[in-house]
C-alpha cells in the first residue's frame, strides 16, 4: 500500500468521521473507498495532492500492567499497549492497527483528525507514535467542532503545524491516574471477595466511582433514617363569576391539627372580600445554549433519555453532520459559526421554515448566552445541514430539541403578566394567583418544549365580595428527600467538579452494571451500601470528593501546562500507596463482608413479590438444574407450606418491578427479551385480567371477519 511517499495521511476518530472528511477535502466529493484487512479507509484528490483518511476505532491503545501477575496489588508499573493485548473483547483493533501502520509507511504528511478534545488528542497521539513509527513528532492537528464541509476544509487548509501535545498529555495521564485507582482498588476489593467465599465476582470501584456512589449512599441514608412528621394543609375553592377557582391559604403547613380544624370552621361558609389585586409585568428570559450536561438534563426531563443514551444519539447526529461537536461545557455560540448562513439553510427544512424565516428577518441575531466557556468547542447547534438519512424516532427528537434551542436563544424574553389577588376570610387570608402571556418572544421557537404556565382569572376589583364554597383540612407528612435520578445525579456530579464531561454517564452505567445501584430513581443496593462502608472504615480518602476534584484540578492544569504528568502520577502513587496497605490488612474482613453482600444482592434481584397464596413467602425466580428453564417458586415450598408456582419467558431476563397486579395481587416482573422493547407482566398464569384480555381480542377477531 503506497510505495511512494507522496500522500497526507489523515487519522479520524471513527469510520463515519473518516467518511465525510474524505467527502469534503476531495475536490469531486466522491473519494475511492478501500478496504483492507476489512478497515475501510478513503483515498481522496485535493488540487492534485494525495489524501488518505483512515479510521481509528476510537482508542486503540490502553493502559496496562507491564509485567506480573494478575491476581496480586498494588501495582504500579504500567504501560501503553495496543487495546487487543488488553481486552479480550478489542481483537478486531489488531487488524485496524496492521493497516493504519502499512498505509503510514507511505505516507510523506501525517495529520490528526479525530475530534479536538482530550480524548481525540490522545487517540490520534497513540496512534501516531505507536502505529505510525513516531509519526506523532512531525505531525500536524486539524481542528473544528462539526463534520461540514466548509469547516473541514478550512482545517485541512490551516492546519496546526504541530500536535496539541498539552491536550494529548492530559488525557495519557487522566487514563493512567483512572488506571492506576481501578486496578488496585478494584483487585483489593474482588480478590478479598473471592479469597473467603472461593466464588468469582467482579467488583470495583474508582477515582470518580467511589464519591459517586458515595453520594447515593449519603441520600439513601438519609431516606431510611427519615422520620416523617405530621403537619396540616388548607385547600379552599371560591365561585367566582360561576366558575370554581382553587384559592391558597396564606400558609404551607399548619403544624397543629386543632388550629386547622379552628380555620377550617373559622371560613367555610363564609363570604370572602378582595382585599387587594396586584397586577405585575415581567420578562422570562430566552434560555442559554445547550453544553452537553444541559442537553442530557432536558432530554431526561422531555423524553426521559438517560445520559448515555442522549450522549449516543448526539454523537451519531455529529458524525451525520447535524450538530456540531456535543462533548463541550460551553454555553457560547460565537458569529464565527456563521449564525445566519445556519437559519439560511434550516429554512430549506419545511418544519423549521416560518422560524428561521422569523430570525432571518431580524437586523441584528445576538444569542442569550450562559457563563461556561469551553476553549476547544463552542455549545452545541445545528449546522444547518439537511438529513441525508431518515433519522429514527430518537435521533428525530434529540435533532429537534438542539434546533429549537439554539433558535430561541436568539430571540427576545417573553413578556408575562402575573395577577396576585389577596381575599380575606373572616380574619384570614387566601391567595388567588393569574398569569398569562403578553408577548411570546422565545417561547414560540421553543415550541413543545417549553413548560405553560398559563392560569386565567376574571377580573376582579378591590371590595368585590367572593362566595368561598369548600374550605377542608388535608392530613400530610413531611416527606424524605428525593431520590436522585440519572439526570439529577449528573447535574450534582457536575457541580461537584468530578468526572468529566465524557466520562459522567459512563461512570454512571459502571454503578449500574457491577449492581450497586438500581431503578430509574436510583435505589443503593446492599452490596453499594457494603462497598461504600468497607471503603469509608478502611481507607476514607478513596471516596473522598476533596481528593478527587484535586486530581481533577492537576490534570485540567497539564492542559494549560502548568503541571506536568510526572507530578500528577507521583501524587496519585503517594496517596494510593497508604491506602492499599489498610486494604491489605483488613483483607479477610472486608472479604468477608463483600461475600455475604454479594449472596443478599444476588438474592434480592431474584425474589419478584411476597406469595399472595402463604402470604409468608417469597416469589423467588429459580431455575432447574435437569432443564435449565427458569420458573417461579415460592420460598415456603422446601418446607411443605406452599406450591405456588408459575412459568416464566425462556432466554429472558426477569427483574422486580416492585409493583402488584391490581387484578390477582401478584407480582409484576419487568421482562427483557433479546431484539425487543422491555415489557411488565404479571407472573400469574391465571390472572382473570388476562383471560379477559384473551376474550376481547378474541371478539376483536370475530367482529372483523
Amino acid at each position: 500500500m503506497g510505495d511512494e511517499k507522496q500522500y497526507a495521511l489523515v487519522i479520524a476518530e471513527k469510520p463515519g468521521a473518516a467518511m465525510r472528511i474524505a467527502q469534503s477535502l476531495d475536490d469531486s466529493e466522491k473519494p475511492k473507498k478501500t478496504m483492507t484487512y476489512n478497515v475501510p479507509y478513503y483515498e481522496a484528490y485535493r488540487k492534485g495532492k494525495k489524501i488518505i483518511v483512515v479510521p481509528a476505532l476510537g482508542h486503540l491503545y490502553t493502559v496496562a500492567q507491564e509485567r506480573g501477575r494478575r491476581n496480586y496489588y498494588p501495582v504500579f508499573n504500567f504501560k501503553w499497549v495496543p487495546k487487543y493485548a488488553a481486552e479480550r473483547k478489542a481483537q478486531q483493533t489488531k487488524t485496524w492497527l496492521k493497516a493504519i501502520s502499512e498505509l503510514a509507511d507511505g505516507a510523506s504528511t501525517f495529520i490528526n483528525g479525530c475530534d479536538y478534545d482530550i480524548e481525540g488528542s490522545l487517540i490520534g497521539y497513540t496512534v501516531l507514535k505507536y502505529a505510525c513509527n513516531n509519526a506523532e513528532k512531525h505531525a500536524k492537528r486539524m481542528k473544528f467542532s462539526t463534520l461540514t464541509k466548509k469547516e473541514l476544509e478550512e482545517a485541512y487548509n490551516n492546519v496546526m503545524p504541530h500536535l496539541d501535545f498539552s491536550l494529548a498529555e492530559a488525557g495519557q495521564t487522566r487514563h493512567e491516574v483512572d488506571w492506576l485507582y481501578g486496578i488496585n482498588l478494584s483487585r483489593a476489593l474482588t480478590l478479598a471477595a473471592n479469597n473467603w467465599s472461593k466464588k468469582y465476582a467482579t467488583l470495583s470501584t474508582g477515582r470518580v466511582q467511589g464519591p459517586t456512589l458515595k453520594f447515593l449512599v449519603e441520600r439513601e441514608k438519609e431516606i431510611q433514617t427519615f422520620v416523617p412528621t405530621p403537619f396540616w394543609e388548607i385547600k379552599a375553592t371560591a365561585e367566582i363569576n360561576g366558575a370554581i377557582y382553587e384559592v391558597e391559604f396564606e400558609r404551607e403547613r399548619i403544624e397543629r391539627k386543632i388550629e386547622a380544624d379552628e380555620i377550617v370552621k373559622a371560613c367555610v361558609g363564609k363570604t370572602a372580600l378582595v382585599k387587594d389585586v396586584e397586577v405585575r409585568t415581567f420578562k422570562q428570559t430566552p434560555p442559554v445554549p445547550f453544553d452537553i450536561g444541559a442537553l442530557q438534563a432536558e432530554a431526561y426531563r422531555l423524553f426521559g433519555f438517560t445520559p448515555s443514551r442522549t450522549l449516543g444519539i448526539a454523537e451519531r447526529l455529529y458524525l451525520a453532520a447535524l450538530i456540531s461537536y456535543p462533548r463541550t461545557s460551553s454555553q457560547k455560540i460565537p458569529p464565527t459559526i456563521g449564525y445566519r448562513e445556519i437559519f439560511a439553510s434550516l429554512k430549506r427544512n419545511p418544519e423549521y421554515q416560518s422560524l428561521a424565516s422569523d430570525l432571518l428577518a431580524r437586523k441584528t441575531l445576538k444569542p442569550n448566552e450562559g457563563e461556561k466557556e469551553d476553549s476547544a468547542h463552542p455549545a452545541v447547534y445545528p449546522t444547518g445541514n439537511l438529513p441525508e438519512r431518515i433519522l429514527d424516532v430518537s435521533e428525530k427528537k434529540i435533532f429537534d430539541l438542539i434546533v429549537k434551542r439554539f433558535m430561541a436563544v436568539f430571540v427576545d424574553p417573553a413578556v408575562k403578566q402575573g395577577v396576585k389577588v389577596t381575599i380575606g376570610v373572616n380574619g384570614y387570608t387566601f391567595f388567588l394567583h393569574g398569569r398569562r402571556t403578553l408577548e411570546e418572544g422565545w417561547l414560540k421557537f421553543y415550541q413543545p418544549y417549553s413548560k405553560s404556565d398559563e392560569v386565567s382569572l376574571p377580573r376582579l376589583e378591590k371590595d368585590q365580595k367572593i362566595i368561598i364554597k369548600a374550605v377542608a383540612r388535608e392530613d400530610k407528612f413531611t416527606q424524605p428527600p428525593s431520590r436522585y435520578n440519572p439526570s439529577s445525579l449528573l447535574k450534582l456530579m457536575e457541580e461537584q467538579g468530578i468526572g468529566t464531561k465524557a466520562t459522567r454517564a459512563e461512570i454512571m452505567d459502571t454503578l449500574y452494571d457491577r449492581r450497586y445501584i438500581r431503578d430509574e430513581r436510583i435505589v443503593v443496593t446492599e452490596l453499594g451500601f457494603n462497598v461504600t462502608e468497607i471503603l469509608e472504615s478502611v481507607c476514607p480518602a478513596v471516596i473522598s470528593v476533596e481528593l478527587t476534584r484535586e486530581l481533577e484540578s492537576k490534570m485540567e492544569k497539564i492542559e494549560t501546562e502548568i503541571e506536568i504528568r510526572e507530578n500528577v502520577l507521583a501524587e496519585a502513587v503517594g496517596y494510593l500507596k497508604p491506602i492499599l496497605e489498610n486494604l491489605k490488612m483488613n483483607e479477610k474482613n472486608i472479604g468477608q463482608r463483600l461475600s455475604e453482600a454479594i449472596r443478599q444482592s444476588r438474592l434480592e434481584e431474584r425474589v419478584l413479590g411476597n406469595c399472595p397464596v402463604c402470604k409468608t413467602g417469597k416469589l423467588l425466580i429459580i431455575r432447574s438444574k435437569k432443564t435449565g428453564k427458569q420458573f417461579v417458586g415460592c420460598t415456603n415450598y422446601r418446607v411443605g407450606l406452599c406450591k405456588a408456582s408459575a412459568p416464566l419467558p425462556q432466554f429472558a431476563t426477569v427483574k422486580p418491578t416492585g409493583k402488584v397486579c391490581s387484578t390477582c395481587q401478584w407480582p409484576i416482573a419487568k421482562i427483557q427479551a433479546r431484539s425487543r422493547r422491555p415489557w411488565n407482566l404479571c407472573i400469574h398464569p391465571k390472572c382473570p385480567a388476562k383471560e379477559e384480555r384473551k376474550q376481547f381480542a378474541l371478539r376483536r377477531v370475530q367482529q372483523r371477519v
